[in-house]
């Protein structure tokens, strides 16, 4: 059984058991978070689409751990104007395991 959720603009496959890493979602590491925006439900042979959203599904999941993702570089140049600047990034995440998926 496999689910495709939405969660911080990007759709992630899900399965029980998994660990996903998905954007922050307040909470802190224990605590149980239900993601109701279920975009397909496939068990075995039976496949629930939804438009957009599956009525009635959704997925129980529970907060492993908050941290950061890798760190990007954002370099800026202009040529010939001695235009430089650089600026770096670390993208809040949250890492969930899921727990079931709920029709």
């Amino acid at each position: 059984m496999y689910a495709i959720i939405e969660s911080g603009g990007k759709q992630r496959r899900v399965s029980p058991g998994a660990l996903v890493t998905l954007e922050k979602i307040d909470g802190e590491a224990g605590s149980q978070v239900e993601l109701s925006r279920v975009l397909l439900v496939a068990d075995g042979d039976q496949l629930k689409v939804g438009s957009p959203y599956v009525q009635g599904a959704r997925v129980m999941s529970e907060i492993v751990r908050q941290g950061r993702g890798p760190k990007i570089t954002v370099f800026k140049f202009k040529r010939r104007k001695r235009y430089r600047r650089t600026q770096g990034h670390r993208q809040a995440q949250t890492t969930v395991r899921i727990k079931e998926i709920v029709v």
